[in-house]
């Protein structure tokens, strides 16, 4: 029997979120007037909180922003490689990486499980040495450049377990021929949670605190 240990990224592996840290350092090395526009960027954000748009509608609208209509595959890696080495530098809970290693070490597979954009999410799971990822996943153009826009659906609460379930299904493994444990500080991710063997709330905020207390999840609190 497989054994996956599955790790959200934002606030769990590293110690911010890393959206907007990502669409700054791609503006500014791309076109910094972009930033300028930062502020409409804030507007986007009100109106998801006012959920007057969706957090994929959001992603698509900051990034079309502050990245632009296109980009070519080649100069995102770039990108992407030199944000994650940022991460890796300095952004990253020791204790987190710790635990990648011992899971690794006592025989559970490492998958990385986001929201966050496969293409610099990526690059981050590399320097854990972590490969396989399941993430949101943005369109791209008959030459192969990325758009705004979202291919599928956003790796988030309900959907991040639907899109594990069709990795599985796609690598040919039923549920119950793996044994899964999950990592997550948020309780959006409580579909996956529920749905693991064994079930890790790490640097939770207080509302997955409390629904760990209640469904007996181990509460985990990673520093350094």
């Amino acid at each position: 029997m497989r054994r996956l240990a599955i790790y959200d990224m934002d606030k769990t592996i590293t110690r911010r979120a890393t959206w907007t840290p990502f669409l700054i350092h791609a503006a500014m090395a791309r076109a910094r007037w972009r930033l300028a526009l930062w502020p409409l960027a804030g507007v986007a954000s009100a109106a998801y909180l006012a959920k007057g748009i969706s957090r994929a509608r959001l992603k698509e609208v900051t990034h079309r922003l502050m990245i632009g209509r296109s980009i070519p595959p080649d100069e995102l890696e770039a990108l992407a490689t030199a944000f994650a080495e940022r991460v890796a530098a300095s952004g990253l809970f020791a204790d987190a990486r710790a635990r990648v290693e011992a899971d690794r070490a006592a025989g559970w597979e490492p998958v990385l499980a986001t929201a966050s954009h496969g293409y610099y999410a990526r690059a981050i799971a590399a320097k854990l040495g972590i490969g396989h990822v399941i993430a949101t996943l943005a369109r791209r153009d008959a030459a192969g450049n990325i758009l705004p826009g979202l291919e599928g659906e956003n790796c988030y609460g309900a959907g991040k377990l639907r899109m594990i379930e069709a990795w599985l299904a796609g690598d040919g493994l039923a549920r119950a021929d793996v044994q899964i444990r999950f990592y997550s500080d948020h309780v959006s991710d409580a579909p996956a949670l529920e749905w693991a063997d064994d079930a890790y709330a790490v640097n939770a905020h207080g509302p997955l605190r409390k629904l760990a207390k209640l469904r007996g999840w181990t509460v985990l609190d990673w520093a350094g």
